[in-house]
């Protein structure tokens, strides 16, 4: 059974809180609040994220300060942030946005239905790449331990979960090539740097495996 993410809602107005949460409910995930960047920051010390969305514009420190310290973090440095603003956004705001490697701004207020769809995709790169982390311990683990039938065994289940990854990626790939190729450039790289990270994966699973299934 696949973990269900978390998704951090940064914003300083509980309403605006309650709209994100009313649109991303039905992705059944882990929806987490936070008031200000300092609450953020304070959640992201102990809990890993699928994805940010972070209000631009907030008393203290705002968006973009918040996202700089993200960033700066070895533990988050690598987590999508998704910019939530009500203003126009002008070429400085642009500058500072991508300056902190945001993905992505939205408007206020936001379609649901592109909030979704975004959030969603990042959802599943992070389950994707759990299950390929879960994958690299399990060939660590085990397969150093085991020889003969049992080894052959745990191969042969390594290899078919290596494959299911690799539909579930393609499956994916397929949906953001069609929606985001000419309007989301940061998620089509994050897919394809994850379709490259899968490969070179299941290689070493084939190579543990082998091709007749003995080690």
């Amino acid at each position: 059974m696949t973990q269900k993410a978390n998704i951090l809602l940064v914003d300083d107005r509980d309403e605006n809180l309650i709209a994100l949460e009313a649109a991303l409910t039905s992705l059944d995930q882990n929806l987490v609040r936070a008031n200000s960047g300092e609450e953020a920051l304070k959640h992201l010390l102990g809990t890993d994220f699928a994805v940010i969305l972070l209000d631009v514009v907030m008393p203290g420190m705002d968006g973009f300060e918040t996202a700089a310290h993200i960033k700066q973090r070895d533990k988050t440095k690598d987590v999508p942030i998704i910019f939530l603003t009500a203003q126009e956004i002008d070429r400085h705001q642009v500058f500072r946005g991508y300056a902190s490697r945001a993905v992505d701004f939205l408007l206020k207020p936001f379609d649901p239905w592109v909030l979704r769809s975004k959030v969603e995709v990042f959802v599943e790169l992070h389950q994707l790449k759990s299950q390929m982390r879960e994958q690299a311990r399990a060939l660590q683990r085990d397969l150093g331990q085991e020889t003969g039938e049992p080894g052959r065994v745990l191969a042969e289940q390594l290899s078919q979960r290596s494959r299911q990854v690799q539909s579930d990626l393609a499956e994916l790939r397929e949906h953001v090539m069609t929606h985001y190729q000419d309007t989301d450039q940061p998620l089509v790289e994050s897919v394809r740097r994850m379709d490259s990270s899968v490969s070179r994966l299941s290689t070493l699973v084939d190579t543990v495996h082998g091709p007749s299934g003995a080690l």
